[in-house]
Formats: structure tokens, C-alpha cells, sequence
């Protein structure tokens, strides 16, 4: 076999293999996700607590379906209330990315792009440890946010809360 054919992986295989950690799925192509640190895995968790908190159904790295041929694992994603499917397909109210140390900057405005492009209506990225927020939506675009909540739809979260004062 020629070196540079790269074998493509159908759908039906990604969607019925467990990956550990989970791997996206990009037209064929399984991509590798930065599994983070624990400050990333504790941050995911925070959010996803303070996100139910606030009477969202939260799912930590759960797969999202972008389109039939490609699937994205967000650290967290939230809906108003919790989907019947296993693998998500409608656009939930709000994914969010957690930084880590491994993530550019590049490949995280293409996955929020991704997310706002199936419908999803806000993007949080969240660096724990620079303690920044960013939010992306459709018409603001990508920005920082230094005061203020992170919104998505009725849910509002201090920098506070997010970081812990």
C-alpha cells in the first residue's frame, strides 16, 4: 500500500468503538483530542456542576454531531433539558472548551466555528490557568471577556464563579 493513502474510518465503526480517551471524528479521519491536565479536568467538572446548578442538562465530553460526517467531543455542552439520543445531533444551548496547556489558539476558533455552524448559539472558552474567558457568538464574534458574566440564553456566570474569586 502506498504511504501516503491514509485509510478512512467509516461512521458507523466511530460511532459503535469506545475511544479512550474519545477521539473526534473529521470525514473519515480520527483526530485526537488534548486530554488537558487535572486544573483542565476540574475546570470541566466545575463548569458542568455550575451549569446544573442553574437547571441546564450538562454532559462533560459527550459526542456532538456537526454534520453526518463529523463529530466533535466538546468538554462540556448544555441544553435546556436532557436529550433522548445517546449521540447528541440537535445544537445544545452552549459548548464550552477548556483549555489546555497543549491547545493553540487556531484550532479552537475552528471548533467553536464548527459548533456556531450547526446552530449551537454561544461558545465558552475557558483558560484555567491564565483565569480568561472568551466568548463566540454569530454576531459579536470571538471576545475576550474581562468583566461581566458569560451568558447563554437565561444562564449568567460571574468571572467568579468560573474562576473562584
Amino acid at each position: 500500500m502506498d504511504p501516503t493513502t491514509t485509510l478512512l474510518t467509516p461512521v458507523h465503526e466511530y460511532l459503535s468503538t469506545s475511544y479512550t480517551p474519545d477521539v473526534d471524528y473529521l470525514d473519515g479521519h480520527l483526530e485526537e483530542r488534548n486530554v488537558g491536565t487535572k486544573a483542565h479536568g476540574k475546570m470541566i467538572r466545575h463548569i458542568a456542576n455550575l451549569l446544573e446548578d442553574c437547571g441546564l442538562a450538562a454532559f462533560i465530553e459527550t459526542r456532538l454531531r456537526i454534520n453526518p460526517t463529523r463529530f466533535r467531543v466538546p468538554d462540556v455542552c448544555a441544553y435546556l433539558s436532557e436529550p433522548d439520543e445517546e449521540v447528541f445531533s440537535r445544537p445544545p444551548l452552549l459548548c464550552v472548551e477548556v483549555l489546555s496547556p497543549e491547545d493553540r489558539m487556531n484550532k479552537v476558533v475552528t471548533l467553536a466555528k464548527e459548533y456556531l455552524a450547526m446552530g449551537v448559539p454561544v461558545v465558552w472558552v475557558i483558560d484555567p490557568v491564565g483565569r480568561q474567558a472568551f466568548t463566540v457568538a454569530p454576531l459579536t464574534g470571538f471576545y475576550e471577556n474581562t468583566e461581566g458574566p458569560l451568558s447563554a440564553g437565561q444562564v449568567h456566570l460571574m468571572l467568579n464563579e468560573i474562576f473562584g474569586g
